[in-house]
């Protein structure tokens, strides 16, 4: 996998992503915060809406991207995805997260080429969408 090392600007994104779990934070509701990047350099941030039929629970990622869309941004440079501990978790520490295979699948169709900020070992690195998805399914 193609990896690089994150920016200033990727480092703030992580933070707004910790910034709005740390506010948000609802046991069993809202554990998971993200923060997407535009090409202009504005930033949106979402949670995850857990609900008790998990089929209907919605990914930060695609609350945040939906945010955005909404609001007519087309264009997005990075994402970055956290977790926060449960109340029952020893470990305290809000981790970034890499998304899963379905927000891997919508980031890919909205965003190609966006960089997502993911774990990698004890550090963070970022790698395009499509590097998380090989042999991405298409229509044609």
């Amino acid at each position: 996998m193609n990896t690089t090392a994150l920016t200033e600007k990727d480092r703030a994104l992580v933070q707004a992503a910790q910034s709005i779990i740390e506010k948000l934070y609802t046991y069993e509701k809202h554990h998971i915060g993200c923060a997407l990047r535009t090409k202009e350099g504005k930033v949106y941030t979402g949670v995850h809406v857990e609900a008790n039929v998990g089929r209907i629970t919605v990914c930060a990622e695609a609350m945040t991207l939906g945010k955005a869309l909404s609001e007519g941004e087309t264009e997005f440079t990075a994402i970055a995805a956290v977790r926060h501990p449960g109340p029952d978790e020893e470990d305290r520490t809000i981790k970034v997260v890499a998304p899963c295979g379905m927000c891997r699948e919508l980031l890919s169709d909205y965003c190609p080429g966006i960089e997502v900020i993911i774990p990698m070992g004890d550090d963070l690195a970022k790698c395009a969408v499509e590097e998380l998805l090989p042999l991405k399914y298409n229509r044609e």
